[in-house]
Protein backbone atom coordinates (compact mmCIF):
# COMPACT_ATOMS: atom_id res chain seq x y z
CA UNK A 1 0.00 0.00 0.00
CA UNK A 2 1.44 3.28 -0.68
CA UNK A 3 1.55 5.92 1.96
CA UNK A 4 -1.39 7.85 1.29
CA UNK A 5 -3.55 6.00 0.06
CA UNK A 6 -4.52 3.66 2.54
CA UNK A 7 -8.73 4.52 2.13
CA UNK A 8 -8.52 4.39 -1.43
CA UNK A 9 -6.72 1.03 -1.52
CA UNK A 10 -9.05 -0.84 0.54
CA UNK A 11 -12.10 0.74 -0.87
CA UNK A 12 -10.40 -0.65 -4.61
CA UNK A 13 -10.22 -3.88 -2.89
CA UNK A 14 -14.19 -4.22 -1.90
CA UNK A 15 -14.78 -2.77 -5.75
CA UNK A 16 -12.57 -6.19 -6.56
CA UNK A 17 -14.11 -8.82 -4.06
CA UNK A 18 -17.36 -7.44 -5.02
CA UNK A 19 -16.37 -8.00 -9.13
CA UNK A 20 -15.22 -11.51 -8.00
CA UNK A 21 -17.85 -12.90 -6.19
CA UNK A 22 -20.43 -12.13 -8.86
CA UNK A 23 -17.83 -13.84 -11.28
CA UNK A 24 -17.21 -16.56 -9.38
CA UNK A 25 -21.36 -17.52 -9.92
CA UNK A 26 -20.84 -16.80 -13.09
CA UNK A 27 -18.63 -19.42 -13.50
CA UNK A 28 -21.22 -21.74 -11.52
CA UNK A 29 -24.80 -20.47 -11.51
CA UNK A 30 -25.65 -23.55 -9.46
CA UNK A 31 -24.70 -21.70 -5.82
CA UNK A 32 -26.12 -18.40 -5.39
CA UNK A 33 -24.35 -17.95 -2.41
CA UNK A 34 -21.43 -15.91 -4.05
CA UNK A 35 -23.62 -13.72 -5.88
CA UNK A 36 -25.59 -12.98 -2.49
CA UNK A 37 -22.62 -12.37 -0.69
CA UNK A 38 -21.25 -10.15 -2.96
CA UNK A 39 -24.65 -8.18 -3.27
CA UNK A 40 -24.09 -7.90 0.70
CA UNK A 41 -20.97 -6.44 0.92
CA UNK A 42 -22.03 -4.26 -2.12
CA UNK A 43 -25.11 -2.85 -0.16
CA UNK A 44 -22.60 -2.58 2.73
CA UNK A 45 -19.94 -0.57 0.94
CA UNK A 46 -22.45 1.77 -0.88
CA UNK A 47 -23.92 2.51 3.39
CA UNK A 48 -19.71 2.96 4.02
CA UNK A 49 -19.73 5.85 1.34
CA UNK A 50 -23.04 7.52 1.95
CA UNK A 51 -22.92 7.50 5.67
CA UNK A 52 -18.82 8.17 6.04
CA UNK A 53 -16.94 9.14 2.44
CA UNK A 54 -19.26 11.19 0.80
CA UNK A 55 -20.90 13.77 3.10
CA UNK A 56 -17.52 15.52 4.20
CA UNK A 57 -16.03 15.14 0.46
CA UNK A 58 -20.06 16.74 -0.97
CA UNK A 59 -19.07 20.80 -0.43
CA UNK A 60 -15.54 20.44 -3.19
CA UNK A 61 -16.46 17.62 -5.15
CA UNK A 62 -20.76 18.71 -5.15
CA UNK A 63 -21.08 17.14 -8.94
CA UNK A 64 -19.08 14.16 -8.63
CA UNK A 65 -21.00 12.87 -5.61
CA UNK A 66 -24.16 13.86 -7.11
CA UNK A 67 -22.86 11.07 -9.87
CA UNK A 68 -22.33 8.52 -7.68
CA UNK A 69 -25.05 8.96 -5.55
CA UNK A 70 -27.31 8.80 -8.47
CA UNK A 71 -25.61 5.57 -9.40
CA UNK A 72 -25.98 3.99 -6.36
CA UNK A 73 -29.52 4.37 -6.64
CA UNK A 74 -29.44 2.51 -10.22
CA UNK A 75 -27.02 0.07 -8.51
CA UNK A 76 -29.39 -0.60 -5.44
CA UNK A 77 -32.45 -1.11 -7.56
CA UNK A 78 -30.34 -3.72 -10.39
CA UNK A 79 -29.34 -5.53 -6.82
CA UNK A 80 -33.36 -5.54 -5.98
CA UNK A 81 -34.18 -7.18 -9.47
CA UNK A 82 -31.40 -9.95 -9.36
CA UNK A 83 -32.60 -10.27 -5.64
CA UNK A 84 -36.25 -11.06 -7.12
CA UNK A 85 -34.98 -12.87 -9.96
CA UNK A 86 -32.44 -15.45 -7.58
CA UNK A 87 -35.90 -16.01 -5.55
CA UNK A 88 -38.26 -16.94 -8.27
CA UNK A 89 -35.21 -19.06 -9.96
CA UNK A 90 -35.59 -17.53 -13.26
CA UNK A 91 -33.50 -18.31 -15.80
CA UNK A 92 -32.67 -14.36 -16.39
CA UNK A 93 -30.01 -14.13 -13.29
CA UNK A 94 -27.04 -14.67 -15.37
CA UNK A 95 -27.77 -11.86 -17.70
CA UNK A 96 -29.11 -9.60 -14.92
CA UNK A 97 -25.94 -9.86 -13.18
CA UNK A 98 -23.34 -9.46 -16.59
CA UNK A 99 -25.42 -5.97 -16.91
CA UNK A 100 -24.92 -5.26 -13.22
CA UNK A 101 -20.77 -6.31 -13.75
CA UNK A 102 -21.14 -3.85 -16.62
CA UNK A 103 -22.71 -0.93 -13.92
CA UNK A 104 -20.31 -1.44 -11.44
CA UNK A 105 -17.34 -1.02 -14.12
CA UNK A 106 -19.10 2.04 -15.10
CA UNK A 107 -19.38 3.24 -11.98
CA UNK A 108 -15.92 2.14 -10.28
CA UNK A 109 -14.10 3.72 -13.55
CA UNK A 110 -15.36 7.01 -12.30
CA UNK A 111 -15.46 6.74 -8.36
CA UNK A 112 -11.12 5.16 -7.76
CA UNK A 113 -9.63 7.86 -9.66
CA UNK A 114 -11.65 10.19 -8.82
CA UNK A 115 -13.37 10.35 -5.68
CA UNK A 116 -11.16 7.98 -3.33
CA UNK A 117 -7.93 9.71 -3.49
CA UNK A 118 -9.92 12.51 -2.13
CA UNK A 119 -10.60 9.97 1.19
CA UNK A 120 -7.12 9.57 1.85
CA UNK A 121 -6.03 13.41 1.30
CA UNK A 122 -9.13 15.54 2.61
CA UNK A 123 -10.46 13.18 5.33
CA UNK A 124 -10.28 14.87 8.69
CA UNK A 125 -8.44 12.26 11.13
CA UNK A 126 -11.68 11.70 12.89
CA UNK A 127 -13.49 10.24 10.18
CA UNK A 128 -10.84 9.06 8.55
CA UNK A 129 -10.62 6.68 11.87
CA UNK A 130 -14.59 6.05 11.44
CA UNK A 131 -13.84 4.79 7.49
CA UNK A 132 -11.06 2.66 8.46
CA UNK A 133 -12.86 0.79 11.22
CA UNK A 134 -16.26 0.53 9.40
CA UNK A 135 -13.94 -1.56 6.97
CA UNK A 136 -12.10 -3.70 9.28
CA UNK A 137 -15.81 -4.85 11.24
CA UNK A 138 -18.34 -2.44 10.45
CA UNK A 139 -22.16 -3.60 9.36
CA UNK A 140 -24.68 -1.51 7.72
CA UNK A 141 -28.16 -1.19 9.75
CA UNK A 142 -30.57 -4.05 8.84
CA UNK A 143 -33.28 -2.38 6.03
CA UNK A 144 -30.92 0.67 5.63
CA UNK A 145 -31.59 1.85 1.98
CA UNK A 146 -28.96 4.49 -0.36
CA UNK A 147 -30.21 7.87 -0.95
CA UNK A 148 -31.93 7.33 -4.13
CA UNK A 149 -32.82 3.82 -4.17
Amino acid sequence: MAAGTQLADALTREHHAIDAGIEAYLADDSDPAPLLTAMDALRRHIYLEERFLFPPLKPAMMMPIFVMLREHGELWRAMDDVDAAVAADTAGVPDQCRSLLAQLSSHNTKEEPIVYPRADADLSPEIHEQLTAFLAEGAFPKGWRCEQA
